[in-house]
């Protein structure tokens, strides 16, 4: 009788690239985005090779494949590192043949641009436009130096009242870290606390109260998912789909809520600025320098490795060009008139 089943070594048993991939950035707990952004660049190298598997390739192609993204595509920097990390992976983690160096490479180059930050005067005029949840959430970004995302992904367990501090789980570069909880949030935080504890007792009646846990704590802690103290300081309205597990659960408000409630605010304040989320933790650290902080105080609220980039912020502090005068303003002790021509 002939076997139609697959031998267990043959490449019809073998599961697709791709959702090897998948496995494999799941196995190392690699967030949800993440595993989105290196599917699509491993996609995308393997259309613009005609459909070859990668397994047939090698240094030679991925190098034509970056050097397209920076020449023809001209991608940002950080885009083609993203496309080179997600190949990296891919021939080290899942076709376990690490790449060589990659000679002739054609690197994007890194604009040096200065951040923008808004004076203490316009932090005020936008957040004056704002309202409820997506007033104390830009509040936080300002007022605690926070990411958008830490505050999106910001668990009740990790606000401190008694202290006045928040527990930054999991930031950028995946380290903790620990910054100041303003004075004039901490009532309105305890009144956003109780509507998600509302929400909660919602889920637990509807009996899908778990929530979403980093890493493998799920399972080394299996009743961690159901605890308040594990819930999202800001839960989401409605219960979604898990895209990895198909669980519904309740996950905190999507990112854009945030995003285009601060550029709505900035156009009715009027600034002329560009104006977007991280404006307001680059605000933060500019502030606290120009009152006077010591620069390695803010590097450790900010998160930073290296104290020079947060030194950034010395080049836009409140004192004109590099903190020189202009000689206009010796030669002109009063305010000048200008004419039109």
């Amino acid at each position: 009788m002939k076997n139609d089943q697959a031998a267990p070594d043959s490449p019809a048993a073998r599961p697709r690239l791709l959702d090897q991939v998948r496995d494999a950035i799941r196995r190392r707990h690699y967030s949800y985005r993440t595993e989105e952004t290196y599917v699509h660049w491993i996609r995308r190298f393997i259309f613009f090779t005609g459909k070859r598997h990668p397994r047939e390739l090698g240094a030679p192609e991925v190098t034509a494949f970056l050097n397209h993204l920076a020449s023809e595509r001209d991608v940002a920097a950080s885009t083609q590192n993203q496309a080179l990390s997600a190949l990296l992976f891919l021939y080290k983690e899942v076709l376990a043949t690490p790449l060589p160096w990659l000679d002739g490479l054609e690197r994007a180059k890194r604009p040096a641009r200065m951040p923008t930050v808004l004076t203490p005067e316009e932090v005020k005029r936008l957040l004056e436009r704002m309202r409820g949840t997506k007033k104390l959430m830009a509040s936080l970004l300002y007022g605690a130096g926070l990411r958008l995302r830490e505050c999106l992904k910001l668990r009740v367990k990790d606000v401190d009242f008694g202290y006045r501090q928040i527990l930054v789980r999991d930031g950028k570069g995946g380290k903790d870290r620990v910054t100041m909880l303003p004075e004039p949030l901490i009532e309105p935080l305890k009144a956003q606390l109780e509507r998600a504890k509302r929400l909660h007792e919602l889920d637990l009646a509807a009996g899908c109260s778990d929530v979403e846990l980093p890493d493998a704590l799920a399972r080394k802690y299996p009743r961690a998912p159901y605890e308040w103290g594990w819930k999202f300081v800001f839960p989401s309205y409605k219960r979604s789909v898990d895209p990895r597990t198909g669980v519904i659960r309740r996950h905190h408000v999507y990112e854009n809520y945030l995003i285009r409630g601060v550029k709505d605010a900035a156009r009715a304040a009027g600034l002329a600025k560009h104006v977007s989320c991280h404006t307001l933790r680059h605000s933060f650290a500019t502030h606290l320098l120009e009152a006077g902080y010591d620069i390695r105080t803010v590097q450790e609220l900010l998160g930073h490795s290296s104290v020079e980039t947060t030194m950034i912020y010395t080049h836009v502090m409140n004192k004109g060009g590099r903190g020189v005068n202009s000689p206009l303003s010796r030669i002109e002790q009063e305010r000048p008139t200008y004419l039109p021509a």
